[in-house]
């Protein structure tokens, strides 16, 4: 089969940052489907592990951590799809992904796709509507709150997952949601996704956040820069309220929470399949409903742009594009070209 993967950590400048390559057909273990691609997004995830790794001589690492495609087999003990099911899903960081033309997923992380997307717009949505899920109702446990009244700041609402994000929390819970944003095309992003505000990260939180008439927050949710803004961050949240994050910052002194009994919660997507949970079938459960929501028109794909057919071409254009901090929704590549 066809795949994309990387031997060596290079920057993406590189020739050989990405490269195509043939490699053999997967064979499905007992809990796995066998998906022939169709189409792929690109998140962070990928250019960290891009450049953070080092695969093992002679075993290329395939990246790609959401995908929509057609089930072309199915192992032993599947029992929720069939072939010529299309499904989508966000996968496993420990297994190889998918910028191949099929993979391998355990059926309890895979569902059935929305039946009012196409493949692009589609493939934009897994992983960040499962870190968006598992963040407001895993982490901040926001389905057993009374939520009405309260208020949630999402600390870079225009990337991936903060504009899934700001959809749920605004569809499923009372809160009033501020998005942070710098630039006049993301800011109008953010409030096009329902925001109720957004304030210029370029400012210090607490301040801007006064300025738009919030003295105070009950919840943040940080998608990036979190050292960058945790002295903010703890000033604009009340006493007992809540950070959650997803990012990886510079050191942080946790004991800055203390006085004000704040409370921190980080959120990791690929925690359930990296350690194979009791709870695994939770990703299946919740893109399934995601799916429904988006069917019945309560939810939008967060696709920005699709950058052509899935090659080392395009997959190095999306990681530079990424690599530039200054992307807004997702960028997805669709189809393998000749």
């Amino acid at each position: 089969m066809k795949a994309i993967a990387f031997t060596q950590s290079l920057p993406i400048s590189d020739a050989n940052a990405l490269q195509e390559m043939e490699l053999p057909m997967p064979a499905p273990g007992p809990h796995d489907i066998r998906v022939a691609v169709s189409a792929v997004s690109v998140n962070p995830v990928d250019v960290k592990v891009r450049a953070g790794a080092q695969p093992e001589p002679g075993e290329p690492r395939i990246l790609g951590f959401d995908a929509v495609g057609v089930v072309d087999a199915i192992g032993s003990r599947v029992t929720r799809f069939k072939a010529g099911d299309r499904v989508w899903y966000a996968g496993d960081i420990t297994r190889p992904g998918s910028n191949a033309e099929f993979q391998l997923v355990d059926e309890r992380i895979a569902a059935l796709a929305p039946q009012n997307l196409g493949d692009g717009e589609a493939a934009a949505m897994p992983l960040t509507a499962i870190t968006a899920w598992e963040l407001l109702f895993d982490r901040l446990e926001l389905d057993k709150r009374d939520t009405l009244g309260k208020t949630l700041l999402v600390v870079g609402a225009a990337g991936g997952v903060g504009s899934i994000l700001v959809q749920l929390a605004k569809t499923l819970t009372g809160l009033t949601v501020i998005g942070t944003a710098s630039r006049p095309q993301s800011q109008e992003w953010v409030l096009s996704l329902g925001a109720d505000a957004v304030i210029d990260h370029r400012q210090p939180l607490d301040q801007a956040l006064q300025a738009a008439g919030f003295e105070q927050v009950d919840f943040v949710v940080s998608l990036n820069q979190t050292d960058h803004h945790f002295d903010a961050i703890i000033e604009a949240l009340k006493p007992q309220g809540k950070l959650a994050l997803i990012d990886d910052p510079e050191l942080i002194d946790v004991r800055k929470l203390k006085r004000k009994s704040l409370s921190l919660h980080w959120e990791l997507m690929f925690t359930r399949p990296m350690f194979a949970t009791d709870d695994l079938q939770r990703q299946h459960q919740l893109l399934t409903q995601v799916a429904a929501m988006v069917d019945k028109g309560q939810l939008q794909t967060t696709l920005a742009e699709v950058l052509g057919t899935i090659s080392a071409t395009n997959l190095k254009k999306a990681h530079a594009l990424i690599e530039s901090n200054a992307t807004i929704g997702k960028l997805v590549l669709a189809g393998f070209g000749d």
